[in-house]
């Protein structure tokens, strides 16, 4: 189990390393959307008010999954999976959430 945060401090991720055909897994749940299209996932401190989660709790969250290798992400709904290449699905998804949320807060 890996402590996290995320939307509440007490956010936990479960590590699977034999999971994803032995190339380890992590098992989500919101903490980290799986999105549409399964390359990317996102961040919410409020999913039902859609409120973004802020900068330092995603810079936690990337830094606290660092020492950790995964090739899958299992999400929290059905089919909500990125079936490989996960670790990379996530430090992009962070990026682009960081750039989106940063050009919000200028108005563009």
């Amino acid at each position: 189990m890996i402590n996290c945060g995320g939307h509440f401090e007490g956010g936990t991720l479960l590590h699977w390393p034999a999971g994803g055909n032995g190339k380890a897994a992590l098992l989500t749940s919101d903490i980290l959307t799986v999105v549409q299209d399964r390359r990317y996932v996102s961040f919410m401190r409020s999913y039902p008010n859609l409120i973004p989660l802020g900068p330092a709790a995603i810079d936690c969250i990337l830094k606290t999954l660092e020492p950790f290798s995964f090739d899958r992400i299992y999400g929290g709904w059905w089919k909500a999976n990125v079936p490989a290449d996960a670790k990379a699905a996530v430090a992009r998804s962070a990026e682009r959430y960081l750039r989106a949320i940063n050009r919000s807060a200028r108005g563009d």
